[in-house]
Formats: structure tokens, sequence, C-alpha cells
């Protein structure tokens, strides 16, 4: 074979090592991205120390959060008080309480707003498993759980889910009312 006909038949091989080498040195050469995290949170409170309750119901303060968590993204549905058919607030926060804590709730945040329990005035003040109540056309029409950090499980609207959402963004920090702690 000549030295020529050598050479070609090289080529096909070293051109795939140079291209191999100069795509695994581009993909060398970028920075790693971070690693998403599940939100950043635009809350202010949310540099504030978790807090529960109290030492004697920090356990159950746990269950209240992991279990309104863990029914994000479930449906909405006005009514609703089961994961199967849905939630809508009172429904939602009736449920995780009874779940959780074996405290039956009334099935109207208005009700819930007077049942008795302290009551928490300040935002900054919540612990984790406070209910929050918000006051939407001069009446209590809404509750959900606060889970620290800011953020709070609710059930909004029609046609939506289960979400968390910043207690201090624009809307909800308009229509907060107060909270109310039933596991001191």
């Amino acid at each position: 074979m000549t030295a020529a006909a050598r050479l070609c038949a090289r080529t096909p091989v070293r051109l795939v090592a140079i291209a191999a080498t100069l795509l695994l040195a581009a993909c060398a050469s970028h920075p790693r991205r971070p690693e998403p995290t599940f939100r950043d949170s635009h809350s202010a409170l949310a540099n504030l120390p978790a807090r529960a309750p109290s030492a004697a119901s920090a356990a159950t303060a746990n269950d209240v959060l992991f279990r309104a968590i863990a029914l994000v993204g479930t449906p909405y549905h006005w009514g609703g008080n089961t994961p199967q058919g849905g939630f809508d607030c009172s429904g939602l926060v009736d449920y995780i309480y009874r779940q959780a804590a074996d405290i039956l709730l009334p099935h109207a945040s208005r009700e819930m707003a007077r049942v008795d329990g302290r009551k928490v005035r300040r935002m900054a003040d919540l612990a984790s498993g406070d209910l929050v109540f918000f006051d939407i056309g001069g009446d209590i029409s809404h509750v959900g759980v606060y889970v620290g950090k800011g953020r709070f499980v609710h059930a909004p609207n029609s046609g939506g889910t289960v979400r968390m959402d910043d207690i201090d963004g624009p809307y909800w920090r308009d229509h907060f009312a107060f909270g109310k702690r039933l596991l001191d």
C-alpha cells in the first residue's frame, strides 16, 4: 500500500478522533450551571428562622406540614374535601387537620376563623402549621396553612390546583387578615 493510500485509509479515523477531542474539550470548558432549587422564594420572610408552635406540638406541626405539602397539585373543586375529589380552601385545611392532628374544623373559612386558638396578627410571628386567613371583599373568605419561610399552602381557585405561595406576595399581603394557632 502506498503512503498516500495509508493516509487516506487513516483519515476517517483521525477525523473521528479529532472531532471527539474537540467535542470533549468544548463540554469541559463550559462552567456547570447550578442545580435549580425547588423555587427561589421571593418572600421577605424567607430568611426568618423556622418556628414551630411549641415543643409539645412540634411533631403534630410537622405532620400538618408534610400532609399540606404532599397535597400540592391536587385539583381545586368547590366544596371538595378529599384528595380524590379535589379541594376548596376550607376543605383542604379541614382534611389536613383531621388527618394530621385529629382536629375537626367547620367547612367554611369564615367559621374556621372563629374557632378557639391564639390569633397571630403579624406575618412575621406565624409558626409552621398556623391557619392563615384572608379578607377578600370585607369578610374572611379564604384560608390556608402556613408552612414557614413566608410560604403557605392553599386551594386558591376554580380550574387551579392546591399550591404553595408567598404569603407576603402582592395579592396575599394586601388581603392577609390574621393567623390562628391551633397547635399550642
